[in-house]
């Protein structure tokens, strides 16, 4: 039996962090779509034919972030939060030019497509929000202290943003300790998001 089937769940893991790291290419095949992969030899183990891992006829002690309903969207959750993932290096990248509000910006994007990830995910469709954060939270049931951390990350919506602070003054409106402490706060929130996507 070769390396990859004896330690299935290993090289899932490891091809997921490669998907979130390189994007999606045109010959990806997504881990649930594999033969041998832990979402088809759970769903035959079961009997759940389509239905999803984490649905309420999974079991009662599956816990409450895992819960995913059967009209999910696996794939479409895993392909925003693979964009969410690529706006938080891109995040970094700009924090790294001095360009502050661009960093922030990207954080405030990442952190919006990881909770619609989760949202794909649950209810196989993404939240209408009204680009406050701390409600689109909340709509996708994440813990309070997540959405707190969200709710941060709010006023940086360019539009809301740009109401208040001319494009050419941004920068200089937000330092680097600042965007850096943004940045950890987006960290939280996709961590959060990726417990709930990767391990579903």
């Amino acid at each position: 039996m070769s390396q990859q089937h004896t330690n299935s769940d290993d090289s899932t893991q490891d091809e997921l962090e490669r998907l979130l790291t390189e994007g999606i290419g045109s010959t990806y095949v997504f881990p649930e779509e594999r033969e041998g992969s832990f979402l088809r030899r759970t769903s035959a183990q079961s009997g759940m034919g389509e239905q999803k891992i984490g649905s309420s006829s999974a079991g009662d002690d599956e816990d409450e972030n895992t819960d995913v309903r059967t009209n999910g969207d696996i794939q479409g959750a895993l392909g925003l939060f693979a964009e969410a993932t690529q706006d938080m290096a891109t995040a970094g990248v700009e924090l790294g030019l001095g360009r502050h509000f661009a960093c922030v910006d990207f954080c405030n994007q990442a952190v919006e497509k990881a909770a619609q990830a989760v949202s794909l995910l649950r209810f196989g469709r993404r939240s209408m929000y009204d680009h406050d954060l701390r409600a689109l939270g909340a709509l996708v049931g994440a813990p309070k202290e997540i959405q707190d951390e969200m709710a941060l990350l709010t006023p940086f919506h360019p539009e809301a943003f740009y109401a208040d602070t001319p494009p050419e003054e941004a920068d200089e409106v937000i330092n680097a300790e600042q965007a850096s402490g943004y940045v950890q706060h987006a960290r939280h929130v996709l961590k959060w998001a990726k417990n709930i996507v990767l391990y579903a």
